[in-house]
């Protein structure tokens, strides 16, 4: 083991500063992603005075299931002075800051191989949770401080050029949508005066309202479960869409032949849609991967590569309140939510004359080339992000 090398308890200590006078109302959480939300908790009635008070730079962590999620939620809150959280939440500081920067230990906490490990350890424990002595007794290297500062800076440098892409992704996709809203829902943009009613909406009368499916192929992925390999092409579910792509990160690899047998129902190419089905369900994105190198399970596929002069459309129309508000009529499903293929498939589907489709598709076609040249870039700097923490090990 390397000299600098230093477990978590030797560098942090437990806090439990409890909101005795009720004076700290903002109630927070940690997501299984490592970010700080606010609480979706009904607080109505609740005595927040036993709630813990959570400081700037001050760490929270929950340690449930952890080998379940294969991920171990923990995060720095810089947002707040002070917030609170459930008592549940083990909350933490670091005790000093000329030894380890807060920065410097919660990009430790950012890498996959430190979800890895914790998922390994907390497999011998209850409902596969860690205790703190399982978590505190982990160990990181610790370089100078000069060393971290470097690693922080330069991290940041990467985070803050993804977080500006992303802004200006935001910003693309709102004013795509209100492109997508001015011509089709508020039919701000089309000289008709005369519109039929239908369920989810109204539509000029000189179009037609047809099932999704008549226009566009849509499927579904593989409903088998093929066992993970250590090499192979990648297994990807609704928890790995993202809106321009999907996260490999930790996809796990199935073998050629599963892939192939997956690829006879559903192979996936450039330009197509992909949905979520189960769990939270509409995820959306759209595949600009040029090389197809995965497979899905559990997740619709429109094909609009087949029909490239309407993706843009039909991606857009995806997104919109019309599809929402279906979607939500039909879901099922008891103890987790779902929608059937024949659901997709069957998608009301408002078809515009031919010149107001293309007139949709001249202005969103620049907008969507933009954003699919932002994500690679955002692609690449997370590689780069990931190049840093993987660094992290040798220091």
């Amino acid at each position: 083991m390397k000299s600098n090398y230093k477990s978590i308890g030797e560098l942090v200590e437990r806090i439990d500063q409890r909101n005795t006078d009720g004076s700290v109302t903002n109630l927070i959480g940690v997501s299984i992603d490592k970010r700080f939300i606010p609480s979706v908790a009904n607080v109505i009635g609740t005595d927040l005075t036993k709630y813990k008070v959570i400081e700037k730079y001050d760490f929270a962590v929950s340690l449930m299931q952890v080998s379940r999620d294969e991920k171990i939620p923990v995060a720095c809150q810089m947002d707040f002075d002070r917030a609170i959280m459930s008592p549940a939440y083990p909350i933490f500081r670091v005790k000093d800051t000329n030894v380890i920067l807060p920065e410097y230990l919660e990009m430790w906490f950012m890498r996959p191989e430190f979800d890895r490990e914790a998922s390994f350890i907390a497999v011998g424990g209850v409902r596969g949770s860690m205790s703190w002595d399982d978590f505190a007794n982990m160990i990181l290297p610790v370089p100078s401080i000069e060393e971290q500062r470097n690693i922080v800076k330069a991290y940041k440098t990467v985070t803050d050029r993804i977080a500006l892409k992303k802004r200006i992704n935001d910003n693309l996709e709102a004013t795509i949508q209100a492109i997508f809203k001015s011509l089709f829902i508020d039919y701000e943009k089309t000289d008709c005066s005369d519109f039929i009613e239908f369920e989810y909406g109204k539509y000029p009368a000189s179009w037609s309202l047809v099932d999704l499916d008549t226009v566009v192929d849509v499927r579904d992925g593989t409903h088998d479960s093929p066992s993970p390999t250590e090499f192979g092409k990648y297994l990807i579910t609704s928890r790995h869409l993202l809106p321009y792509a999907v996260d490999r990160s930790d996809a796990y690899f199935i073998s050629e032949d599963d892939f192939k047998k997956a690829n006879e129902r559903s192979k996936v190419e450039y330009g197509d849609i992909l949905f979520s089905m189960i769990g939270t369900i509409g995820i959306i994105s759209f595949i600009t991967d040029k090389e197809i190198d995965f497979a899905i399970k559990n997740v619709g596929l429109f094909r609009t590569s087949q029909n490239l002069t309407i993706r843009y459309f039909i991606l857009s129309y995806l997104k919109s309140k019309i599809v929402e508000n279906y979607i939500t009529s039909y879901m099922a499903g008891s103890t987790q939510s779902y929608v059937s293929l024949s659901v997709l498939r069957k998608i009301p589907l408002i078809l515009p004359t031919e010149d107001v489709l293309q007139h949709f598709e001249k202005q969103v076609t620049p907008l969507y080339a933009k954003m699919i040249e932002n994500t690679y870039e955002i692609t690449k700097l997370n590689d780069l992000k990931d190049v840093i923490t993987t660094t992290m090990s040798s220091c």
